[in-house]
């Protein structure tokens, strides 16, 4: 099936819940429903109809259990519409600063509740997504530490502005095309390096900055530094740390400007959605939406949650 040039166009072709659940099983099946209890795909599977209509209830034929198309996903047993729900899953994921659960809820119609759980059942699911699509480092990687809830980076207390225990650390690290952030209790070097060893294959040439949580890296990795603490953004040999930096300008723009308040609980989930649209930034708009909805997504209640802001 060719996909729609625009979100607009999609939009604009589905009419009803009907013609979404058609488009989600073309994109998830191929043609070739698979039962989820089984994993048994057959074009032979039975099609129940209710009333004398058919509304994409399966039976296996191989187990005899009972499917739809949105089991196993985010859709299942939601009274939200098909609709609306890839319109959340776009607007979360194609636009640079997300769009808040107030403005979701005006959008689609739904209450503000709703409207942030179905956000964050979308970036629950984004940290599986991302560790299909990151694997490890290697080559040159930029790492970086910052701070998230306050004005300046500081590393150390200081006596202006909020205290660090205001703040909550996050270590990123950024090639090309890929970035991964990861919420900690510390820049320490035992933190930091603990991140480099797991994720960064040795012989890699991995950029920092001039803290001291990165000494001692040079044994396994070709270690550049760029004293940003002597005003210099790019060293000798022409390496830099601009690119996590504004990764970083990123992420708090999305932050402050659109969710406001974070609260450290959440906030690696706010991460994971900066990470994946940067690493998924070459997609189309709907390449990207497609990606989403046609992998298997985890299951969670809304006692995993506590409604919160963004």
């Amino acid at each position: 099936m060719r996909l729609p040039k625009s979100f607009i166009q999609l939009m604009n072709s589905l009419h009803d819940e009907k013609s979404c659940r058609e488009f989600l099983e073309t994109h998830r099946w191929h043609g070739m429903p698979k039962c989820p209890h089984c994993n048994h795909e057959s074009k032979e599977h039975y099609r129940l109809n209710r009333n004398g209509e058919f509304n994409g209830l399966y039976k296996c034929r191989n187990c005899k259990k009972t499917f739809t198309v949105t089991k196993g996903t985010i859709f299942e047993r939601s009274n939200v519409p098909l609709k609306s729900w890839f319109y959340a899953i776009h607007m979360l994921l194609s636009h640079k600063k997300g769009i808040s659960s107030i403005q979701l809820s005006k959008d689609i119609g739904v209450t503000q509740k709703t409207a942030w759980y179905m956000l964050q059942k979308i970036r629950d699911n984004l940290s599986e997504e991302l560790e299909y699509l990151l694997d490890s480092y290697d080559g040159i990687v930029q790492v970086d530490e910052t701070y998230v809830g306050g004005k300046t980076k500081g590393r150390i207390w200081q006596n202006q502005g909020r205290s660090l225990k205001q703040k909550v650390p996050v270590v990123g690290l950024l090639t090309e095309d890929k970035v991964s952030t990861f919420v900690v209790r510390n820049t320490s070097g035992n933190t930091l390096k603990a991140l480099i060893y797991a994720l960064i294959k040795p012989g890699s040439t991995v950029v920092t900055d001039g803290w001291k949580g990165y000494k001692g890296i040079y044994d396994m990795y070709d270690h550049k530094i760029v004293e940003h603490s002597r005003g210099s953004y790019k060293n000798k040999d022409g390496y830099h740390t601009n690119g996590i930096e504004g990764f970083w300008s990123m992420l708090k723009r999305g932050v402050k400007s659109t969710y406001h308040v974070v609260s450290h609980k959440y906030l690696q989930m706010y991460c994971n959605e900066f990470s994946y649209k940067y690493t998924t930034r070459n997609m189309g708009e709907i390449e990207r939406l497609v990606h989403f909805i046609t992998k298997k997504h985890r299951q969670i209640k809304h006692s995993d949650f506590t409604v919160g802001y963004g």
